[in-house]
């Protein structure tokens, strides 16, 4: 079973779309990426929330947003807050570096398992985030 992880930002168009793209293939997660803003080009939804085990917003705006308009969905959930401005374009290679940098301690660990190459789990032992 995959950690579930969710990229907020105001309209995903730039921040949230890049955290999906840059950690799609990271092992044992599954990421989606949607926007608090009106003009979201995925707007979030209680469904989303409802398939995350992480939110992880870009700003305490977005939480704030999260809080007014799912109230107790949201507070059920782990809410990660990265703190990192509307001022990047999508894949500027500052903000990939910037989210690399903030998302990875938030993320299940993946160990390669001595004597385990093979094994239908590819070897990988997947921990959940502390």
């Amino acid at each position: 079973m995959s950690y579930k992880v969710l990229f907020i930002c105001t309209y995903n168009q730039c921040r949230s779309p890049t955290a999906e793209h840059i950690f799609a293939d990271w092992p044992g997660i599954d990421v989606k990426s949607a926007g608090v803003g009106d003009e979201a080009k995925v707007p979030i939804s209680r469904e989303l929330i409802d398939w995350s085990d992480l939110i992880v917003v870009m700003e305490e705006a977005h939480r704030e947003a999260l809080s007014r308009r799912f109230g107790p969905h949201v507070g059920v959930k782990r809410v990660v807050c990265l703190e990192i401005p509307d001022e990047y374009q999508y894949m500027d290679p500052v903000l990939v570096e910037v989210l690399r940098q903030r998302v990875t301690a938030f993320l299940p660990r993946v160990t390669i398992s001595p004597g385990c190459i093979g094994t239908p789990s590819g070897g990988h032992n997947i921990s959940e985030p502390r």
